[in-house]
């Protein structure tokens, strides 16, 4: 065994080492498992004592002056490669920005965010539920009849029949959640009910999922007063007209008595539509009192409590604050379309701010 041929032969390698990489290739061939001096080292056990003890001691001489010499090396090929890197990635900081495009927030998103902010300031919560609903929370509890239009196959997406006759379905507003909500606990209520609804209905007006926002008071003392008086100025914040002109319409449907409809002031001159100009009206929602017979089906006392309902379309009324001609284009992914119509920030109004911009 020649150290010395050992010691020179690894110690040109790893001052030849050019990188990293060669460097531990070097380390496994001397000190690895398998490695040269390893090896060697591994024959001492065949020498007589006098002998493997000066052995030992040469081999572990060997093997640390060959250790110190690798890291030695590695602390200067890492400085080398960290020197390497920083010029290739050198960033030229007086080089003008790169444009990068920037994304905008959906119309359907920009109205639910002011809703939940106008009827937020009111001291109405936000409510959720499920999508797939049963025909007692769709239909039934809201003192909808077997007869009507509504329940029936053409306007209504219905799941395959289950073996005890229900189907479930997609629901086709969100009232179901305000059924759900007043089952949960008991009153008073004061929440609106943004979300997805389905019907089975296709033109520049209607799509087969659309979003609705529906809200419910419930308490003691809820008069037909107050609703008019939380729509009103509802409207006022949302289309930013403080004298707005408003009327509330006759109406039926069948959870609310007495029930009717919003109309605001509009102009149609010249074929454009404006808001609260001129001496033309534009419906924009449905609203009345909770039907003393929806009360009774969640389990709420007709008696001793009252309140109101209401409900809009969200693409609806988008289209009118915001000139959105054509509802289908709402779900046509449309980058060219988002861009026009988008929004580049919340634009959102309250009752106590107005319009912050």
């Amino acid at each position: 065994m020649n150290i010395d041929h050992l010691r020179s032969e690894f110690l040109e390698a790893i001052a030849d080492a050019g990188d990293l990489d060669t460097l531990d290739q070097v380390r496994v061939a001397a000190l690895g498992k398998k490695g040269r001096l390893t090896e060697q080292m591994r024959a001492l056990a065949g020498m007589d004592p006098e002998q493997r003890k000066a052995a030992g001691q040469a081999f572990n001489a060997l093997k640390d002056e060959l250790a110190a010499a690798i890291e030695s090396r590695k602390a200067v090929l890492a400085a080398a490669r960290l020197e390497a890197r920083l010029r290739e990635e050198r960033i030229d900081v007086t080089a003008p920005a790169r444009f990068e495009a920037e994304g905008r927030i959906h119309p359907i998103s920009q109205v639910i965010d002011e809703l939940t902010e106008i009827f937020g300031d009111m001291g109405f919560t936000v409510a959720e539920g499920p999508e797939i609903e049963t025909d007692f929370n769709n239909f039934t509890a809201l003192n909808i009849p077997e007869e009507h239009p509504a329940r029936q196959m053409h306007d209504t997406f219905y799941f395959p029949e289950k073996e005890d006759g229900s189907r479930l379905l997609l629901r086709t507003h969100t009232s179901p959640v305000q059924i759900r909500a007043m089952m949960a606990a008991p009153p008073p209520y004061r929440l609106i009910v943004p979300g997805r609804t389905y019907r089975y209905d296709y033109d520049i007006t209607h799509t087969p999922m659309f979003h609705q926002v529906e809200g419910l008071v419930i308490d003691r003392t809820t008069h037909m007063g107050h609703l008019k008086g939380c729509l009103i100025d509802f409207a006022r914040a949302f289309f930013e007209v403080d004298d707005l002109p408003a009327r509330f319409r006759p109406s039926y449907f069948p959870f609310t008595e007495p029930s009717a409809e919003l109309d605001i002031g509009c102009s149609r001159e010249g074929g454009e539509l404006r808001i609260g100009a001129g001496s033309d009206w534009l419906e924009i929602l449905g609203c009345g009192m909770v039907h003393p017979r929806v009360l009774e089906n969640v389990g709420v006392d007709p008696t001793e409590y009252q309140g109101f309902a209401f409900g809009m379309g969200i693409e609806r009324i988008a289209m009118l604050k915001y000139g959105i001609p054509d509802l289908r284009t709402f779900f046509e992914s449309d980058l060219r379309w988002l861009r026009h119509y988008g929004f580049a920030a919340l634009d959102i109004p309250t009752l106590a701010r107005g319009m912050t911009r």
